[in-house]
């Protein structure tokens, strides 16, 4: 009876939310994006009323003290982090928002690495955090078709007024990002990221320049540095010569070979084939520019190539999410190349890779960001829609959206966010003349358990300044005992080129439903077994492998993206 009263509700406010002024599908607030929400009048007094609200000095407070749970991901303590349940953070932010808006914050830790487990083992329960958090989206359109995830059409739209913030920084593009086209539902809305940065190829400088090696710019060139360093692992590493790995990814294969995996995607790629052929969160099913395959097939021929050579880290695919093992090897100063997040050496300050790296290897120790995986157009491209972070939703069990939103908004308040971001002047940071800002190590429970507490910043992922120059060097000024040209040389390689493509607004894709983790564990499997067969035996694992995965899900995922192409694209090729 509970669960079909929660159903009842939804449907309700949803009703009542269309019949009390949904517009066409061409209205919006942002410049009119196709399906894009309301943009409604100014509330009245009667609609504070209703919703418990008052206006005081031009801000938006409950009459009544109201309570909302947030979802935090939890990362552990190690390095010194606090508990991300309680500290300096978060008890500012429930004294803000209770000062402001007469709402008490209680914060619900998630850990990091299972966080789309436990976020479905919390939906199932109904425990879910009143906001809760997550990259994958195929987990909310599977409660959402269940009744589990709240429309927030209704609220996000209609009351606009209410979030000026979260509309100035997200825009209708981000906030309407999922928005179904036919349906007008909108079961959750898009952080943003402020830098477009994501991964990089990194390389230890100092092994190129003792084996007096140019740094690589194309897939040879790299292929032969993998070479020289295992071919002088006794130069290179002494008595530790056996622990030599030239090159390092972990079990997820998608993700810490992405630019090489990108680079076999044609330069010439469109909309619709990009689109199409999406099948999960990377680049699995996209073409290759090596005829008869996918871009995923060709670098994973690659990486088989590398491991049946002894040039890559044999045991990638026993250690999962969460294992230490692989950053133990990097500080150990084993490991002559890897790809991973396009900072990572040089995050956690004093307990960052390249610091530990330095205690055991040597002061000269020190890993670059380079861009050798290019294109058949030769451009080190990389691929992506809109700037968006993770995907920020109500589950039904939310009882109160308006609360939730009112959180939202305020935490992207530039003066909010700032503190946020840089804590406390003189303290976590310093201004300098030039307006960027220096990050100064914190300690106890001012330090920050993420990069610039994007744990707490959940609209915002990286800094936002008031220039791209100042963005970039209060970035690089942010990591402790790390020379800022590398940090800068970094961001450069990450983010340039980028070719943002057209993405289409289709609706749900339903055969998607609850497929998110079967295809996750089928490709990392696949990318494992076909890394680790004998060369003679690549094509068959690998071909065998995924069309298992094509028959588990993925191809009805790509015929309906066809289909849905079809219905709101024609025989176009491109969104634009």
């Amino acid at each position: 009876m509970r669960k079909l009263f929660a159903v009842l509700m939804i449907a309700a406010v949803a009703f009542s939310a269309f019949a009390g002024g949904r517009q066409s599908s061409s209205g919006g607030s942002g410049g009119g994006t196709a399906g894009s929400g309301t943009t409604a009048a100014p509330a009245g007094s009667s609609t504070l009323n209703q919703l418990g609200l008052e206006q005081v000095n031009g801000i938006y407070r409950f009459r009544q003290t109201q309570t909302i749970t947030v979802e935090v991901f939890d990362r552990g303590l190690d390095g010194g982090r606090s508990k991300p349940e309680d500290n300096f953070y978060t008890k500012w932010i429930q004294a803000g928002m209770l000062r402001d808006h007469n709402v008490q914050v209680i914060f619900k830790p998630v850990p990091r690495w299972t966080e789309v487990d436990e976020l479905n083992n919390m939906l199932a329960a109904g425990t879910a955090p009143d906001i809760c958090v997550t990259y994958n989206y195929a987990t909310i359109q599977s409660y959402a078709n269940m009744g589990g995830v709240t429309d927030l059409n209704p609220y996000v739209n209609r009351y606009q007024e209410f979030f000026p913030s979260l509309w100035e920084w997200l825009g209708d593009e981000c906030i309407n990002y999922n928005l179904d086209p036919v349906t007008g539902n909108l079961w959750g809305i898009m952080a943003k990221m402020s830098n477009p940065t994501r991964i990089n190829t990194f390389i230890r400088e100092d092994w190129l320049k003792k084996l007096n090696i140019p740094v690589p710019t194309t897939l040879d060139a790299f292929y032969k540095a993998l070479v020289a360093f295992r071919d002088n692992a006794g130069t290179l590493l002494g008595a530790n010569a056996r622990m030599m790995i030239p090159f390092s990814h972990s079990f997820d294969v998608g993700w810490r070979a992405e630019h090489l995996l990108q680079s076999f995607i044609p330069g010439n790629i469109n909309d619709r084939d990009f689109f199409v052929y999406s099948i999960d969160d990377y680049n699995l099913a996209r073409p290759s520019s090596v005829a008869g395959e996918t871009a995923a097939k060709s670098a994973a021929r690659v990486l088989n190539r590398w491991y049946n050579e002894n040039l890559t880290w044999k045991d990638f695919a026993l250690y999962g999410e969460g294992d230490t093992t692989e950053d133990n090897l990097l500080k150990s100063g084993y490991i002559g190349a890897f790809i991973h997040n396009w900072d990572y050496p040089w995050r956690n300050g004093n307990d960052s890779i390249l610091a530990a790296m330095k205690k055991l290897a040597g002061s000269d120790a020190d890993y670059i960001a380079i861009t050798p995986f290019k294109d058949d157009a030769g451009m080190a491209q990389k691929y992506g829609y809109t700037l968006t972070g993770v995907n920020l939703f109500f589950p039904a069990s939310n009882k109160n959206p308006i609360a939730g939103l009112l959180y939202l908004d305020w935490i992207t308040k530039q003066e909010n966010l700032g503190f946020l971001q840089f804590g406390e002047e003189g303290v976590t940071h310093t201004t300098t003349s030039s307006g960027a800002v220096q990050t100064i190590t914190a300690a106890g429970d001012k330090i920050q358990n993420s990069p610039n507490n994007v744990d707490y910043t959940l609209t915002i992922n990286g800094i936002k300044m008031p220039t791209l120059d100042l963005t970039i060097k209060s970035m690089a000024l942010a990591y402790t005992g790390i020379d800022s040209s590398y940090i800068e040389a970094g961001y450069y390689a990450s983010a340039e080129p980028r070719r943002i493509m057209g993405r289409p607004i289709v609706g749900e894709i339903a055969s998607e439903s609850g497929m998110a983790q079967i295809i996750k564990d089928k490709r990392n499997a696949l990318f494992a077994q076909s890394i680790t067969a004998s060369a003679a035996n690549f094509d068959a694992v690998w071909n065998a492998g995924y069309r298992d995965l094509m028959n588990s899900g993925g191809q009805a995922i790509i015929d309906e993206r066809i289909a849905k192409w079809k219905q709101f694209y024609g025989d176009k090729t491109s969104v634009r």
